[in-house]
């Protein structure tokens, strides 16, 4: 049966004594009646998905309506002529957000993590790990383990979906599973895990959810962005053995209720926000006199 909380995980990890990977892997056998390896199979596929949508972007394509394309191909040109303020692994972290979300926006194939206006932050972090720590693929999978079981908490306890919460529930739970990943990664154990993603939800409560013209694209894409530097910053923080003084279980609580609160202008209707600005509604109205 999934997990309703991520106290019952450290719970379940505890006393069984496994890794927060084997707690979800376990509960996927069990759920799914399947095998080990068809789960880890199944998870391969997915890691392959993401390695796939990052090889295939292409740095020329822009969207149908013209306002999402080409930023990550501009942002690896700066990142490789060395003069970044980030230094070169967080310039590769922004870059593969940025290419990620807009090969979405361009109805590219990618992996909707936990969505697919949030998908360019797992990738963005797992990606350029993988890559600059020589890391093995069967380490990335097991890291997913943990951002899966870590995003099908938040589902079931609150929700993942713009509509239903606001951009806190895309971004911010995409940015929680990424930092429960990066701990993992990095040796964290299970309550550095839940720490990380704690924080990292934290950071963006109230996120709101405005798609300027009601697109995936503005402000969509650079938020992606925002989602992958915040699960770097509390990935490492939980390693260094800060805690969120919120249990992170009461996050996500916390989450649903200010979701719930939150004016439905707010939550990808594209009434509010930014898309309610003078420019946002004037590239509204310009996309909507043109013919696609």
């Amino acid at each position: 049966m999934p997990f309703h909380s991520l106290g019952e995980i450290e719970k379940h990890s505890r006393e069984e004594g496994k890794s927060f990977f084997e707690v979800i892997l376990e509960d996927d056998i069990n759920e799914r009646k399947t095998t080990r390896e068809e789960s880890l199979n199944r998870m391969h596929t997915m890691w392959a998905a993401m390695l796939e949508a990052a090889n295939s972007y292409d740095p020329e394509l822009k969207s149908n309506s013209g306002l999402v394309g080409k930023n990550g191909a501009k942002m690896d040109e700066y990142q490789k002529k060395g003069k970044t303020l980030c230094g070169d692994f967080v310039s590769q972290v922004i870059t593969q957000a940025l290419q990620m979300g807009e090969s979405n926006a361009c109805m590219k194939r990618i992996v909707a993590a936990p969505t697919a206006g949030a998908c360019g932050v797992l990738p963005a972090v797992l990606i350029p790990y993988y890559k600059r720590y020589q890391e093995t693929s069967d380490a990335i999978v097991e890291a997913l383990y943990v951002a899966a079981g870590i995003g099908q908490v938040i589902a079931s306890r609150a929700f993942i979906a713009g509509a239903a919460g606001g951009c806190q529930a895309e971004i911010g739970s995409a940015s929680a599973m990424a930092a429960g990943a990066l701990c993992a990664l990095r040796g964290g154990d299970t309550r550095q895990i839940i720490s990380a993603c704690g924080m990292a939800l934290k950071n963006l409560l109230g996120l709101v959810c405005d798609p300027v013209a009601g697109l995936v694209e503005v402000p969509c894409v650079k938020r992606n962005v925002i989602g992958a530097m915040n699960a770097l910053s509390c990935a490492d923080m939980a390693l260094a053995g800060i805690e969120s003084a919120i249990p992170s279980d009461q996050v996500i609580d916390a989450m649903r209720e200010v979701g719930e609160k939150m004016d439905v202008s707010l939550r990808e209707t594209g009434m509010g926000g930014l898309a309610a600005t003078p420019a946002g509604q004037e590239i509204t109205k310009n996309l909507k006199s043109r013919k696609f």
